[in-house]
C-alpha cells in the first residue's frame, strides 16, 4: 500500500517532466537591455515555429516619432508589429523593436541608435540568428534612422527598406551626414551601394516630401546600387501599411544575404 503523502508524489512526478519541458517562448517578448548603468525596455518577436537547433533571419524595426516612451510596448502597434499580427506566415522570422526613450532626443541617432543595436546585439546573443540575414526597416522618424544606421553600421544589414524616411534635415531634425558634405544624398549612397534596399513613399506626403525618397533612389541608382523603389500614388504619410501589407515585401526580403560577414 502506497501511504506517500499525495503531495509528495505529484512533486516526484512533475519534477522529471519539469526539467525536460524547456520550451521556448514565442510572440512579442518583453526584454531590457542596460546602457551605461540605465535599463531600456524593448521587445522581441518570436515566431511560433523557432527552434534554436536553427538559423534565422531577423528584423530591426525602428518606430516613427509617435511611439517613443518608456513602457517598450507601443511600437510594436504600428508597422512591422502590425503586419506581423495580421498575417504571422508572412514573417518568419524574429523581429527586434526598440524605443527611443522619453527623455532623449527624439531621434535614431546617438542614444536611441545605440539602443537598438545593442537590442539586436542581446537578440543575436540569445536567440539562433543567421548573422548574414539580418535586416534593417522603419518609418518615418525610423526611416531616417533605417538611412542612419544603414550609412553608419553598413557591415550589419543584408537589407534596408526605409519608408518614408528622409536624409537631409527637417525642423528640429537634424541631418546625420556631416555638414561639410558637397552632396548628403550622394555620399549616403556611396556608403550602402553593396546593400540591397527596397524604398517606399507615398507621393501625397505632407510630412516627410516624397522628394527624399527620390534623391535617395537617384542617388543610388547613379552608383549601380541594388535599389528599388514604390511610390504610391495618392498616399499620404502612412505609406508604412501598404508596404508591410505588401506580400512581395517580406519574400524579396528574406531572399537578401550578405555574401560573407566583414
Amino acid at each position: 500500500m502506497n501511504t506517500m503523502p499525495a503531495f509528495l508524489t505529484a512533486a516526484i512526478v512533475l519534477v522529471p517532466g519539469t526539467a525536460l519541458a524547456q520550451v521556448t517562448e514565442t510572440g512579442f517578448l518583453d526584454r531590457t537591455l542596460t546602457l551605461d548603468g540605465t535599463e531600456y525596455a524593448y521587445q522581441v518577436y518570436v515566431p511560433r515555429n523557432y527552434e534554436a537547433a536553427g538559423e534565422w533571419p531577423a528584423v530591426l524595426f525602428l518606430h516613427g516619432a509617435d511611439e517613443y516612451g518608456d513602457e517598450g510596448l507601443k511600437q510594436t502597434d504600428v508597422g512591422l508589429g502590425s503586419a506581423i499580427r495580421s498575417n504571422p506566415e508572412r514573417w518568419p522570422t524574429l523581429a527586434i523593436f526598440p524605443q527611443v526613450p522619453e527623455d532623449a532626443d527624439l531621434i535614431w541617432q546617438d542614444l536611441a541608435g545605440q539602443i537598438a543595436m545593442a537590442a539586436l546585439d542581446e537578440t543575436v546573443e540569445e536567440f539562433s540568428i543567421d548573422e548574414s540575414r539580418v535586416y534593417l526597416t522603419g518609418l518615418s522618424l525610423g526611416g531616417e534612422g533605417t538611412w542612419y544606421l544603414g550609412y553608419t553600421y553598413p557591415e550589419r544589414f543584408a537589407a534596408l527598406v526605409p519608408i518614408c524616411g528622409y536624409v537631409a534635415g527637417m525642423d528640429g531634425f537634424p541631418s546625420f551626414v556631416p555638414d561639410s558634405s558637397a552632396d548628403i544624398y550622394a555620399d549616403v549612397a556611396e556608403r550602402i551601394q553593396e546593400i540591397p534596399i527596397w524604398i517606399f513613399h507615398g507621393d501625397a506626403d505632407d510630412v516627410v516630401p516624397v522628394e527624399e525618397s527620390r534623391q535617395m533612389m537617384a542617388a543610388l541608382e547613379s552608383v549601380d546600387a541594388n535599389v528599388q523603389y514604390t511610390e504610391f500614388s495618392g498616399i499620404g504619410h502612412n505609406a508604412w501599411d501598404p508596404a508591410y501589407a505588401d506580400e512581395a515585401l517580406p519574400m524579396w526580403l528574406f531572399e537578401q544575404q550578405q555574401e560573407q560577414q566583414q
